[in-house]
């Protein structure tokens, strides 16, 4: 009997890793405020290109009370890539930096000890490939996009949101409407990890209602989305 192959280590990416209190979407942009040694570090590595391609990842810590990252159980095992866009280098060294999504990467190790940062390898997750449905596809978007404008309409002034881009594809849809919607960091995890787009839409859309249906009972609004960066700023001391 032939022994199964071993898997292969070709389908394994190198990335430097910023762990965060928070889940980074594909096509979501991320602001961030870099001001601890190891991760100015990164940046100057993505600035001169000794980090290819300028791309880093982003991965939700598993608890608000870690301190330092030592193992994958710490971690979500599904995080995502973003790219550096633009870096503004302070007076005092820290830099102000916008981030672009790429594309999600589940993690299989870690390397705490090669550089100042965290290094992880990743092997890239692609959605589920999904047949041909007829019209099903586009009433779910019509749906989840009303959804969406509901929220918006709750959350934010007229001037802070857009609805999407009608060109939007299905696969990115539910990325872009959760941006809009302040969703718990076990919410945005889980439309992170759903590989069917359509399932992952109606997630969104279920989402969006309850959060819209929360704001009507409490009265009460969120910050605008320009208001956030704060929000993305390294929790824990890595």
């Amino acid at each position: 009997m032939t022994e199964p192959e071993p898997e292969s280590d070709a389908t394994t990416t190198i990335l430097p890793l910023f762990p965060l209190q928070t889940v980074l979407l594909p096509g979501t942009k991320l602001p961030l405020h870099i001001f601890e040694p190891r991760y100015r570090q990164l940046t100057a590595d993505l600035v001169s290109g000794t980090v290819p391609d300028r791309e880093f990842g982003v991965v939700a810590l598993r608890s608000s009370l870690t301190r330092e990252v030592r193992g994958l159980d710490q971690l979500y095992e599904i995080g995502c890539s973003t790219v550096l866009r633009e870096a503004k280098r302070l007076p005092d060294g820290r830099f102000d930096v916008v981030t672009e999504a790429r594309r999600r990467f589940r993690l299989r190790d870690l390397d705490c000890v090669s550089a100042p940062y965290l290094i992880a390898s990743v092997e890239w997750v692609d959605d589920d490939p999904v047949a041909p449905a007829g019209g099903m596809a586009e009433r779910l978007a019509t749906v989840a996009r009303a959804a969406h404008q509901r929220y918006c309409e709750t959350a934010w002034h007229s001037d802070d949101w857009n609805a999407p881009d009608p060109d939007t594809t299905i696969a990115e849809l539910a990325y872009t409407l959760a941006a809009d919607c302040l969703l718990p960091l076990e919410d945005r995890q889980r439309l992170l990890e759903e590989r069917h787009p359509l399932r992952r839409l109606r997630i969104a859309c279920r989402l969006l209602t309850r959060e819209t249906g929360f704001l009507n009972t409490l009265g009460a609004v969120p910050l605008p989305p320009g208001e956030l960066t704060d929000l993305s700023r390294p929790a824990s001391l890595n």
